[in-house]
């Protein structure tokens, strides 16, 4: 058996971005590991590990072999029917293609396949050795890194993410020869910057983790996260409260340090009467600090830094975090005690000037528009209107504001907390902020009613407009975040319970659109000149892609949640007007699903939907709807389906009415037998044309109940 060794990859660099560290680890994990494969060499791939520090790559990969196996290179030629000419002499083409394979015609082999026979030359090409082919590897895996800006340095003409320093690769206690980056290989790496800079020397692959770690660097990124989270928790004990720490910043931490060491802070409490909020956001996103909360869930004045160095003095790190940390805090006063001073209302006419989109006017204008989709939404889901009116005027104002200039972020939260202090009622002040959610994937929707009402409004203004001027997502580019929109929109009907029809809510915002917006995003022709569209026209066309793209969403949130593509499209199929409509609707059909009549049912109503369209081709009329004579009966069969579906309708009719979906399907399951029993015993297609007729009508009965559901035949 061919010996195998661990090797190790080490590239180190200047600091990496924090952000991307984990993704490019990941790649390059990816890329050598996919290089090794496609050169067939034998390697515990599976037991690979990707290793990262803010200064360097590295990977990791236990028992790689020391050489290629042989590898077996074969060449098509030319089909044998053109090889060889009628004296079964070979022509110019076979000995072309003998030669330019550097062997004689005698040595190639025939292949046969389905297709014909064609002369193939074989040759068995020895396997490289793996050290030859690890530089060009781990060439093609840097290549592959996603690095959309590298920069250049020196007067090099090869580009990084960040300048590169150094290179290791060993396998086993072996140094593999060859370069990458204009770096040399060898078994140096490098410790800790401040803490160890002298070279580390690595004795082979195996040992490079805990050399890494006797230089003072955590090289492995989970050990450093659990250190991290160890040490916040031991040091917000001792204030006696509760660290913050998220799993977004505790990434981001351990992506910034080698050797972290959390650091107790405090500041001052004059702070605290500013919203918790504001505080958090400059602690968190600028500073990369970790805030501390009581019990109660209150911010304390206590937080967290996260040095990079085990210091012989913390104090002085301490000081140096309170220090840059006191400035943030005071602007964050400022601006909160100067915006108190000017109402929220006071900043409509503000909008005015600010432009939305040049098409589609001013942020005043948008308010105006979603005012107005707030007043009838409200009307028709039973919340106030006016308090809808009053918040959709005001969700924009606090975007003018000290605070929210400083913190986008903060956007709605401030609007909350200037409302309140301003004497808006409670729900309107906090409509103003749960509006924006879902924020972001796992987000709850809108907690109130008048926030639902409020997003909405909002999201259908947003998604009219920009789909009518053209902006709509393409690819990976959505500048406006519309599929998060549509799925925030679907999210707050269906988790919301909004009896609102999407379609014709998007009537609505189209109709408020102004009309410049609805040419604007006509694209010229091959004239050059966009075509000339009515009003309506353009409507029609932007509703229909609007639902469509709301309905595109829905399938990715369902597929989620375990359902399956069929349930989905039968439901979609009957078009269900509203989106908790359908919600009902498609856990019903999921619930049916599980039922043991639900395949034979389901094959049923596809073989009634084929037996009626093929009826309604031939008749140019639909079958649907047509009345059943039972005097024309001619089987028990057919009187016992018809007394069955009867029965069912009777029975269904109030929980139909009621939307209790499931409640029906339970009961149309009942129907097998019959349907069944019909299908085996009655011939649709008779002779006599009104008997014909009849149990066509029977089956558009059988096929209306369940279609007023689902259309069950889809599954």
């Amino acid at each position: 058996m061919a010996e195998h060794k661990p090797l190790l990859i080490e590239l180190g660099t200047e600091e990496l971005p924090p952000k991307a560290l984990d993704e490019l680890a990941a790649a390059f994990l990816r890329g050598i590991c996919d290089g090794l494969s496609k050169r067939g060499i034998d390697a515990a791939l599976d037991q690979a590990k990707a290793y990262c520090t803010p200064r360097r790559l590295a990977v990791h990969v236990p028992a790689v072999v020391q050489a290629q196996p042989e590898q077996t290179i074969e060449r098509r030629g030319p089909a044998v029917s053109a090889a060889l000419d009628a004296e079964g002499q070979p022509s110019k083409a076979l000995l072309g293609f003998a030669q330019s394979c550097g062997t004689g015609v005698e040595q190639l082999e025939k292949l046969e396949t389905d297709k014909g026979a064609w002369f193939v030359a074989r040759a068995v090409k020895p396997g490289q050795p793996v050290a030859a082919l690890l530089p060009e590897i781990i060439d093609e895996a840097l290549k592959g890194l996603p690095i959309p800006r590298p920069m250049r340095w020196a007067d090099h003409d090869y580009s990084f993410v960040r300048p590169a320093h150094w290179l290791v690769i060993l396998h086993g206690a072996e140094i593999v020869d060859g370069g990458v980056l204009g770096l040399t290989s060898g078994r140096k790496s490098r410790g800790h910057r401040f803490m160890h800079p002298q070279p580390v020397h690595v004795a082979d692959a195996d040992s490079w983790l805990d050399a890494m770690r006797a230089s003072n660097v955590l090289a492995d990124p989970q050990e450093r996260r659990e250190r991290i989270r160890a040490q916040v928790e031991q040091v917000a004990e001792q204030t006696g409260g509760l660290p913050r720490l998220d799993a977004a910043l505790l990434d981001e931490l351990a992506n910034l340090t080698e050797w972290p060491a959390a650091i107790a802070c405090t500041f001052e409490r004059e702070f605290l009467g500013v919203p918790p909020e504001a505080l958090v956001t400059t602690m968190v996103a600028n500073q990369k600090f970790v805030p501390v909360f009581d019990v109660a869930g209150k911010l304390t004045e206590h937080f967290i830094g996260i040095a990079n160095i085990d210091s012989k003095d913390p104090a002085e790190i301490r000081k140096g975090y309170e220090r840059v940390i006191r400035p943030r805090f005071a602007d964050a006063k400022f601006f909160w005690d100067e915006d108190l001073k000017t109402p929220l209302a006071s900043y409509q006419e503000q909008l005015k000037s600010v432009t939305y989109q040049q098409a589609l006017g001013s942020l005043w204008d948008k308010s105006v528009r979603v005012a107005e989709l707030a007043r009838v939404i409200a009307n028709r889901v039973g919340v106030d209107a006016g308090a809808a009116t009053r918040a959709a005027s005001l969700s924009k104002c606090d975007l003018l504001t000290r605070m929210v200039g400083e913190f986008p972020e903060l956007q709605g939260v401030m609007g909350r907390y200037y409302a309140r202090h301003h004497g808006e009622s409670g729900e309107v002040a906090e409509a103003l902020d749960s509006y924006y959610q879902p924020r972001y994937a796992g987000d709850a929707i809108a907690a109130g009613k008048l926030g639902q009402v409020l997003a909405v409004a909002e999201r259908l203004d947003t998604l009219a407009g920009i789909f009518a001027v053209g902006m709509k997502p393409s690819g990976n580019k959505d500048p406006f975040a519309l599929r998060r929109a549509a799925l925030g929109l679907a999210r707050t009907l269906i988790e919301g319970s909004l009896e609102l029809d999407l379609r014709g809510s998007f009537v609505e915002a189209l109709e408020l659109l102004p009309e410049g917006a609805l040419s604007a995003g006509l694209k010229p022709g091959k004239d050059g000149k966009p075509p000339v569209l009515h009003a309506g026209e353009r409507r029609t066309i932007l509703l229909d892609e609007l639902y469509d793209f709301v309905l595109d969403r829905l399938r990715g949130y369902y597929a989620e949640q375990g359902f399956e593509n069929a349930q989905f499209e039968a439901v979609l199929a009957v078009q269900p007007r509203s989106l908790a409509d359908f919600d009902r609707r498609l856990r019903a059909v999921a619930e049916f699903g599980r039922r043991p009549e639900a395949a034979s049912l389901a094959a049923a109503n596809k073989r009634v939907a084929n037996i009626l369209r093929k009826q309604a081709e031939e008749a140019g009329a639909p079958v649907i709807g047509r009345v059943v004579d039972s005097t024309y009966f001619e089987a028990d069969a057919e009187r016992e389906l018809a007394d069955a579906l009867s029965a069912a309708q009777q029975e269904t009719a109030g929980a139909l009415a009621a939307g209790d979906y499931t409640a029906v399907l339970a009961r149309l399951s009942q129907l097998q037998a019959p349907v069944d029993t019909f299908f085996d015993s009655v011939l649709v297609n008779a002779d006599d044309p009104a008997v014909r007729a009849n149990r066509l009508a029977l089956l558009g009965q059988l096929k209306a109940q369940f279609g007023a559901i689902a259309d069950i035949a889809l599954l």
